[in-house]
């Protein structure tokens, strides 16, 4: 009788089955492990990269080194200072908080005695950027839009990232209306000099507009960044757009249809038009149709400081006869050496070329430049004016009296 074969034992299968899931379970996770460890790495890129990037673009040099007499601090605490010009909403920064880095916050604007500081929105920048020639085909902003995590409707629309800006501010001034006050009128402005004049240390804050490639080619958009606050603004930054030719563009050239336009509805709803960045035939095109005051909110003279981004003597004139203002930088773009001395040496320039009555503040703090001072480190600026010569009337109309003359000429009565 044949034997039945011998019955394996049940389970014998097992260890092979225990051999077979190994590899896959090892395999799943380092896969967790490595998500994971990416996981860490994006969290650390987006909390470091932003601020470590600021940090090497918005540096200080000489800060401590410029001696203010007791004399002098006593003026300058008692001036109204305006600065026409800062890139401080271009970063992922509280400015209700005192920061590590930069130049612009609350606090050191209260410090600096800073009663009126405009906050230009910077939408977009060419990759290399110089002064000399710029294709509008790079930009290097979007990048730095995601990094910092902004909304998405920011990540692919300049327009987007001008109101976001604006509303940034706005919110600003809501959490803390002892120190922030928005100005939008003249009404708004001479409130803020009443509060001030009480001893209350609150500033000023206005929104301008780097360059109107933001507009993304549709004038109606002007209207729209006017009703979120916006009340100056340039044609254009580093390239030429759809209104003109920049200063530092591939073409260079004038106004186009839309840019004539769109100064004309600047002018009508109490914008004022920025000379800065703008190519020297459209400084001459808008000098030339001009109806209410310019300004130029940061720059320098060629005459000091031979840079393609300063103003001829020519345009200077053009300038004041406007009624308007220059704004003095800060920065070696500006009057070729980032200390008091420099930026006080171009203001005497511009004085004794038009007058005092057309000479202002226009730092760029905060705007990708090195400086010597921040925004605490005001008074170093007054400090170099005395020492240049100028009387305490022309330092009360070049630190901020005139910025607040053109101010009342010009924005909207409420």
């Amino acid at each position: 009788m044949a034997r039945k074969p011998a019955r394996k034992p049940a389970g014998r299968k097992a260890p092979a089955q225990k051999r077979a899931r190994a590899p896959r379970f090892r395999w799943r996770l380092w896969l967790v492990w490595f998500v994971l460890f990416l996981a860490v790495l994006a969290a650390l890129f987006f909390w470091l990269a932003p601020g470590m990037i600021e940090r090497s673009m918005n540096r200080i040099e000489g800060s401590g080194l410029w001696r203010v007499e007791e004399r002098t601090a006593a003026l300058h605490d008692s001036l109204f200072v305006a600065d026409l010009h800062a890139d401080t909403l271009l970063w992922d920064r509280d400015l209700g908080r005192r920061a590590d880095r930069g130049h612009v916050d609350l606090l050191r604007l209260a410090e600096g005695n800073v009663g009126l500081q405009v906050f230009g929105s910077v939408t977009k920048t060419p990759r290399g950027q110089n002064y000399e020639a710029n294709s509008a085909d790079t930009d290097n902003i979007t990048p730095l839009v995601v990094a910092q995590l902004q909304p998405p409707r920011t990540w692919v629309s300049l327009l987007e990232r001008s109101l976001y800006h604006a509303e940034r501010l706005a919110k600003t001034a809501r959490a803390r209306p002892a120190q922030l006050m928005l100005i939008r009128s003249r009404a708004d402005l001479e409130a803020l000099i009443g509060r001030r004049a009480d001893g209350e240390r609150v500033i000023g804050g206005m929104m301008a507009a780097e360059g109107l490639q933001n507009i993304e080619g549709d004038i109606d958009n002007l209207d729209r960044l006017f009703d979120a606050g916006y009340r100056m603004a340039g044609l254009t930054h580093f390239f030429d757009n759809r209104l003109a030719g920049s200063m530092h563009g591939e073409e260079k050239g004038g106004l186009t249809p839309l840019g004539r336009q769109v100064v004309r509805r600047m002018e009508d709803r109490g914008m004022i038009v920025d000379l800065a960045h703008l190519s020297h035939d459209g400084v001459a095109e808008v000098l030339d149709m001009a109806r209410r005051p310019v300004i130029v909110s940061h720059g320098g003279a060629q005459a000091i400081c031979k840079v393609n981004r300063n103003l001829t003597d020519e345009e200077i004139r053009g300038v004041a006869a406007t009624g308007g203002v220059i704004g003095v930088g800060f920065w070696d773009g500006a009057v070729c050496s980032p200390t008091p001395g420099a930026t006080a040496r171009t203001m005497r320039y511009i004085r004794d070329l038009v007058g005092i009555e057309h000479v202002a503040l226009g730092s760029d703090f905060d705007g990708a430049v090195t400086t010597g001072f921040d925004a605490a480190g005001m008074a170093a600026v007054t400090q170099a004016l005395l020492d240049q010569g100028f009387t305490e009337d022309e330092i009360r109309a070049a630190m901020g009296g005139n910025v607040r003359r053109v101010l009342m000429e010009t924005l909207p009565a409420r």
